[in-house]
């Protein structure tokens, strides 16, 4: 991370709530190809790792005998279980845990997932403690997405695109230049070099799966502005008594740039990055 930055409990608060609404669901297909790549049979158990709203809980959840998702958000978890509930998946612990603090007993799991969660980590320290937790055929896989935004291009869809440009200079005219995150600030994001990490931490590949993308998706008004508070740098805490007057003007700009209050989007490809201890 950068220098200076580290984690608070208030990175995601308040953003829990809107991950139903903003960010678009992880496809089916994830689940079909992870089921595939690593034949999976409905027996072992998941760790969803920084499980957020259980997004991806809920999809991969069915395909083991029993899951546990964690999270250091309780907002998030109590969506997680609610969400969850309603998709009918039962099989499904929910602990309020930091990864670092993953407790040495947690295991085994036969998979291990992080879904757009390892870059907020002291990655180090948890690829060493999830290594252990990891059944003797157990694997770690990372889930590269960006479900909050659809892919960029000039190519002609159903309704316009979002203006994500100008979303992201109003942010910017609100908090300032430079990214918030939690209390503090990110001048150059989250950190890369995730596969020197995992190497150093004495896991082998990694195999690289790709699915998903390319899904034409209407969405409303509504959703893009539960997905700008969906993200760490726009959390609807970070703008205190501003809110208001940054929601207004957030949706007289995307009504301003709608088809009638609709957008639409092609969703990113995701990739499996695949990891065996």
């Amino acid at each position: 991370m950068d220098s200076g930055w580290e984690w608070d409990e208030t990175l995601y608060a308040g953003s829990a709530e809107h991950y139903a609404v903003g960010r678009m669901p992880y496809p089916a297909v994830v689940a079909t190809v992870l089921a595939e790549e690593l034949g999976l049979d409905g027996q072992g158990r998941l760790l969803d790792v920084g499980c957020g709203p259980g997004s991806l809980t809920g999809v991969l959840a069915p395909l083991f005998a029993s899951a546990v998702g964690v999270d250091a958000d309780r907002d998030m978890l109590a969506e997680a279980s609610r969400r969850c509930g309603e998709l009918g998946v039962s099989n499904v612990e929910w602990r309020h845990l930091r990864a670092e603090e993953l407790p040495s007993d947690l295991g085994p799991f036969r998979v291990v997932v992080f879904a757009q969660s390892f870059h907020w980590m002291d990655r180090a320290v948890v690829a060493g403690r999830v290594r252990g937790l990891l059944a003797p055929d157990g694997v770690w896989v990372h889930v590269s997405a960006s479900t909050h935004q659809g892919v960029d291009g000039e190519d002609g869809l159903t309704h316009p695109r979002p203006p994500w440009d100008r979303i992201q200079e109003l942010v910017a005219r609100h908090l300032g230049p430079v990214r918030r995150a939690g209390r503090g600030f990110l001048p150059s994001g989250t950190p890369s070099g995730e596969q020197e990490i995992m190497i150093e931490a004495g896991y082998r590949g990694p195999v690289r799966v790709r699915c998903g993308g390319g899904v034409v998706v209407a969405r409303s008004v509504e959703e893009i502005v539960a997905a700008v508070f969906s993200l760490s740098g726009s959390t609807p805490h970070l703008f205190g008594s501003g809110r208001p007057v940054f929601e207004a003007e957030l949706r007289g700009l995307l009504m301003g740039a709608s088809d009638g209050g609709l957008f639409a989007e092609r969703t990113r490809e995701i990739e499996l990055v695949i990891w065996r201890p």
